[in-house]
């Protein structure tokens, strides 16, 4: 049974619910609890989505009573197990590719594998659609030019680890 207060709800995380909004668009619901500032989080989409469509897409904020909603591309998410071994494969190594041109142009996710001591299910920011992978949710992402440069590139570093880690899981059958 769902107890959501939120109709159409199609996901929820430590702080956020994630509603369908129509058929092309979703909407994350930020409330005065919300850990992050949903400027923060739209900021990051669109810096993002400047670079490659690995990012969802960033559409608009919207302003209601007591929220306000982060309104991205809806994307119609599938198991990885849908996919053919072979189709996987290629489908991984495009997002690699995707990956490495964010961090050149100065982006990092930092939750491919999900934000420890947050909940959550393990890799559950790396989606499947039909188009390939995409990456959801980023709210602790990191921007070169705001970070101080040696914690930047660990960021990288622990990414490529954890899409090592996803590899194996996505490849699991």
């Amino acid at each position: 049974m769902n107890s959501s207060k939120y109709p159409k709800e199609l996901s929820r995380g430590t702080n956020n619910v994630v509603i369908a909004l129509n058929k092309k668009e979703a909407g994350k619901i930020f409330t005065p609890e919300s850990r992050v500032e949903i400027s923060v989080e739209a900021d990051n989409l669109k810096y993002a989505n400047k670079i490659n469509d690995l990012v969802v897409k960033f559409i608009r904020i919207e302003m209601e009573e007591d929220s306000q909603i982060l309104v991205m591309e809806r994307l119609n998410i599938f198991e990885p197990r849908s996919f053919e071994v072979e189709v996987r494969e290629i489908m991984y190594s495009v997002f690699i590719e995707k990956l490495k041109e964010l961090h050149s142009n100065g982006f990092v996710h930092r939750g491919i594998k999900g934000p420890s001591g947050y909940g959550g299910k393990l890799f559950d920011n790396v989606v499947f659609t039909s188009e390939g992978i995409r990456l959801i949710d980023v709210g602790i992402s990191a921007i070169k030019e705001k970070a101080w440069e040696d914690l930047f590139k660990k960021y990288v570093d622990t990414e490529l680890k954890e899409t090592e880690e996803y590899y194996s899981f996505i490849m699991e059958v």
